[in-house]
């Protein structure tokens, strides 16, 4: 399931700097040529790039908080944007693409992408979980969670938990890499999907690759967009 490894994020350490955000982040271009690796020496303790809080009151009071309660109100009790008309849609767009313009400078490199995180949305159905969330699929399998665990220094595992006919219960889940293309755009290598329905479990499939935009990050959520335009919304979970 290939699709399903449209979900994903990283980060890197390098040396004692601080996170800035900027009033507006211009559109990054996926680059041809000279893309990097994250390494992480085991004999040290990574040293934290950045750090972004929505605690600060003058924060909380600002437009990027009001944002993000906007954005998580619209896509609430939506089935992951599933029930969502094309306005409603639009509008999700529209908050996103103002949350951009609070995005610290470097996302990839800010230490609050690690965690795990609720899939809360998608602008294309079946980006996340493929077939399970196509419209017949979702005739069959009812979604019960959809979850990204990103972990240091560079791993990604996605999994979707669901409910077969009512009765069975079953997931998909992923295990993939992390590479940095630039300073907002990252690159995933899947392994092939792992498949568990009742007492079977079993591998299928080969190896995916995804691309990803990571456009805003903070405490509470995380937003990206993939190669062909799809929006994800991610909430932190408590």
């Amino acid at each position: 399931m290939a699709a399903l490894s449209s979900l994903a994020l990283l980060s890197s350490f390098r040396g004692p700097e601080s996170c800035k955000t900027k009033s507006r982040i211009p559109h990054s271009k996926i680059p041809s040529n000279g893309s990097f690796s994250f390494q992480c020496r085991k004999s040290r303790i990574p040293q934290i790039l950045c750090s972004v809080s929505v605690s600060d009151p003058q924060v909380r009071a600002g437009r990027p908080y009001d944002l993000v309660a906007s954005i998580l109100s619209k896509v609430s009790g939506t089935d992951r944007g599933v029930s969502l008309t094309k306005e409603q849609q639009e509008e999700v767009a529209e908050v996103a693409q103002e949350l951009q313009k609070y995005c610290v400078a470097e996302p990839v490199k800010c230490p609050l992408i690690f965690g795990e995180w609720d899939v809360v949305y998608c602008s294309n159905p079946t980006s996340p979980g493929g077939g399970f969330r196509s419209a017949f699929g979702r005739l069959v399998f009812k979604t019960k969670e959809m979850i990204q665990a990103v972990e240091a220094p560079d791993t990604v595992r996605n999994k979707v938990s669901f409910s077969a006919l009512g009765f069975l219960d079953g997931e998909v889940s992923l295990k993939g890499k992390l590479k940095a293309l630039d300073d907002s755009w990252i690159q995933v290598i899947f392994e092939a999907p792992q498949l568990k329905v009742g007492s079977l479990e079993f591998q299928y499939g080969g190896e995916s690759e995804v691309r990803l935009q990571i456009t805003y990050i903070d405490e509470k959520i995380r937003l990206g967009k993939g190669s062909r335009g799809s929006l994800f919304v991610f909430q932190r979970r408590k």
